[in-house]
């Protein structure tokens, strides 16, 4: 994997943002997410019945601003504008395995997002770092300079890490997402999602709003209903790369009723 170069002038990239995530407590494993127990309570437990405010207020203050940027306006939205190809690269089968069903799940449940995994780093948009906790540094530091490896290890303190890049009309056109492999699974899958996801572009963390992944107190490991609103309505067509909030409000009432079949449909959700 080439290293993630600090962006030239003559590229006209703009390195928006990165996403962080805290470590969370290890916690017994197994191989299928569905049977992590930390991860079927929060199921039990997770809400699902949500109001347009609710979610328009997530998704707001998601796909707005940046919780860390280098360069570039944080206030249009950002997304990717066609296929997203992912690649991986380690060399553990089981997490590479783990991060594909990841990719599968968020497939499924995004409608309007063709996402999939690709075997070659050449036909990805989407490049993901699988490394031991102890290189996470030194690899972020291969990406963006020891100068501001540090600077993002002393504002966020990452146990993973997710950032991209997108062109003049704010289309996303490459993320990067490091994702550590010597953890439980539920940290792995956590981390995993939440970065994956983030580098779709609601990349700003928010502690205001207690349903969502993207905030750092909440630790899901799996696709939850809420985020799966957010998603939806960001990759909903109507929703386009450089729109305004203003913008983005003046659609919303009539993506939110597309959106909320498709996730009620998806979910099996009876409210």
């Amino acid at each position: 994997m080439r290293a993630f170069n600090p962006p030239s002038a003559a590229l006209r990239f703009a390195l928006l943002a990165f996403a962080a995530l805290a470590c969370v407590s290890d916690i017994a494993t197994t191989a299928v997410a569905s049977e992590l127990p930390a991860i079927a309570s929060r199921q039990r437990a997770e809400k699902k019945s949500f109001t347009d405010a609710e979610i328009v207020d997530g998704f707001l203050k998601t796909a707005f601003g940046a919780e860390y940027h280098l360069a570039g306006r944080v206030d249009r939205i950002r997304k990717f504008d066609g296929p997203v190809r992912v690649f991986a690269e380690s060399d553990r089968a089981d997490r590479k395995a783990q991060l594909a069903n990841v990719v599968a799940d968020i497939a499924a449940r995004v409608q309007h997002l063709d996402i999939a995994m690709t075997a070659t780093a050449e036909a990805a948009n989407v490049r993901v770092k699988l490394v031991r906790d102890r290189d996470l540094y030194r690899t972020i530091a291969s990406f963006y300079g020891a100068e501001k490896a540090r600077e993002i290890r002393t504002s966020l303190d990452p146990q993973c890490l997710s950032g991209f890049r997108k062109n003049d009309q704010f289309e996303i056109e490459h993320s990067d997402v490091i994702l550590t492999v010597d953890t439980s699974d539920f940290t792995f899958l956590d981390c995993a999602y939440e970065e994956l996801l983030q580098s779709l572009g609601p990349i700003n963390d928010t502690a205001s709003v207690p349903w969502t992944m993207f905030n750092d107190n909440v630790s899901m490991g799996y696709f939850d209903v809420y985020d799966q609103y957010i998603l939806n309505v960001l990759y909903d067509p109507r929703i386009r790369p450089g729109m305004t909030v203003l913008e983005v409000r003046a659609v919303l009432p009539e993506v939110l009723a597309d959106v909320r079949s498709w996730v009620k449909r998806v979910n099996e959700l009876t409210e």
